[in-house]
């Protein structure tokens, strides 16, 4: 597959595109790749779906350089990519950021999103003890923050861990090895989701809510599943032993529900 890329002033967001029908765009977390959707893509273009995947500013294969890191950047992204693919509207997928980022977009501009399938989502900040603040920030420092970060993520799969988790481990060790990722991401890591937060009520699309039980993000992952659906009357779905990536995680569980949410919103392709 080409990787293509959209120009964002003077640097750029890299993305892939399959499958043909109504459009659905994807936004990874922060330290993340594109390819966490290696298992959702191909069950969309499955069912008819034009299926976007999009690295964050300073992630994966798109350039550093980039003044400002936050869900409202990704949000202006994932709605310049659907002006580019067309005008939309679209299904927006948000993993953990991408979530507040699709919640920011649909606010902002609702005639481009037909709904929000938000996975593992951060739409407010939640309340860090300063010390454990200042701790996750000094774990984040070279030389030891890259396998910090990566001992993180592994334990973000506390039910399964499928056969290709290790290989998208180690692209994500390339990919902050490349240019000044390491320090976009850092910067990435500084987001608040207060903006998030504060247009909730302005959400106007239908939304899905998708949640791992065991989350290790949240202090209480199932009530915050619902803090989010109720904000946004959307529909819940609790996946038992899942934690913040219940979309590679549980394949089998979460694509139909996704597929299906598609097939309401966008109409069967």
């Amino acid at each position: 597959m080409t990787t293509s890329y959209l120009g964002r002033g003077a640097a750029r967001i890299a993305y892939d595109v399959e499958g043909e029908g109504p459009l659905v765009v994807c936004l990874p977390g922060m330290g993340d790749l594109r390819s966490v959707y290696r298992f959702m893509t191909p069950a969309l273009v499955a069912a008819g779906y034009r299926v976007a995947t999009m690295d964050l500013r300073g992630h994966g294969d798109s350039d550093d350089g980039f003044e400002a890191y936050d869900d409202v950047a990704l949000a202006e992204d994932a709605l310049a990519l659907v002006a580019a693919l067309g005008g939309g509207p679209a299904l927006l997928v948000g993993n953990s950021m991408g979530a507040a980022a699709a919640v920011c977009a649909a606010a902002e501009a609702p005639a481009k999103v037909a709904g929000l399938a938000l996975l593992g989502p951060f739409v407010r900040d939640h309340k860090v003890n300063p010390l454990l603040a200042m701790a996750q920030r000094l774990a984040l420092v070279k030389p030891w923050g890259p396998a910090a970060w990566r001992a993180y993520y592994r334990m973000s799969y506390p039910g399964r861990r499928d056969e290709r988790l290790a290989g998208h481990l180690r692209a994500m060790r390339a990919a902050m090895r490349q240019g000044d990722h390491w320090r976009s991401f850092v910067r990435t890591t500084r987001t608040s989701h207060a903006p998030a937060e504060a247009r909730l009520g302005e959400v106007q699309a239908p939304t899905l809510v998708v949640m791992g039980e065991k989350d290790q993000d949240w202090p209480d992952p199932v009530a915050e599943a619902r803090f989010v659906a109720d904000a946004l009357s959307a529909d819940l779905m609790l996946v038992p032993d899942s934690g913040h990536y219940p979309q590679a995680e549980y394949p089998e569980v979460v694509n139909p529900a996704v597929v299906a949410f598609a097939r309401r919103v966008h109409g069967r392709a």
